[in-house]
């Protein structure tokens, strides 16, 4: 057997408390089995979580499709999302940053999500999540700052007012016109955020880490 981590040979390594033959592998020393009777351990799981997430399926449906259990699966999920790096950001863009309301548990518990997008290649570079306040908003704008923003668009929330240099920051009519189709794809294919959906999110993390996936987790 080959180990599934490095590709080297393994030797067998004693039994399951289920008799599955056991191996360890002879380079790397991880312990592992030829075949797994519980999905949640395939190979694959991690990618086919990836691609129903960003294709909009909910937990619940991820869980019936893969035949795992709903909080192996939300485990994964965090899992997946501190394996993901944040990408590099370009010196010199132009971006465009806005918010999105949604809650977590109850309807009059809000948060938002606020993110920044280049508006050339379209891409997500920064977002953070909680309450409406300057410190959320900091995270994304010091992003910016640090990668040399050449202008950034945002609407007219003071928030904005406090924390952009004005000789970068603009609120000009139509200058988010990218990252409000961009709110639409959002609510489209993430069921949590959809207007009036019975989904929701029941911890901020789990929420972050859903966005973290479906903004830098490249397939």
């Amino acid at each position: 057997m080959n180990c599934r981590y490095c590709k080297s040979d393994c030797k067998k390594d004693g039994f399951q408390k289920n008799g599955t033959q056991r191996y360890k592998c002879k380079h790397c020393g991880k312990k592992q089995q030829s075949e797994y009777c519980y999905n949640a351990y395939g190979t694959s799981i991690n990618t086919s979580i990836k691609r129903f997430i960003c294709e909009g399926v909910g937990i619940r449906s991820i869980s019936r499709l893969l035949k795992v259990s709903t909080t192996t699966l939300l485990s994964r999920i965090i899992y997946i999302a501190k394996a993901i790096n944040q990408p590099p950001v370009s010196t010199g863009q132009v971006y465009e940053v806005d918010e999105i309301k949604t809650f977590v548990k109850r309807k009059d518990k809000h948060i938002w999500i606020v993110y920044a997008l280049n508006r050339t290649t379209k891409e997500v570079v920064s977002y953070n999540v909680g309450p409406r306040t300057n410190i959320t908003l900091g995270k994304v704008i010091k992003t910016l700052h640090l990668s040399g923003a050449k202008k950034i668009f945002t609407d007219r929330w003071r928030g904005y007012q406090s924390l952009i240099d004005r000789k970068i920051h603009s609120v000009a009519n139509r200058g988010t016109n990218h990252i409000e189709r961009h709110n639409l794809t959002l609510r489209t294919h993430l069921k949590r955020l959809t207007r009036r959906t019975i989904c929701y999110s029941r911890s901020i993390a789990i929420l972050s880490a859903i966005l973290k996936i479906f903004f830098w987790g490249e397939l």
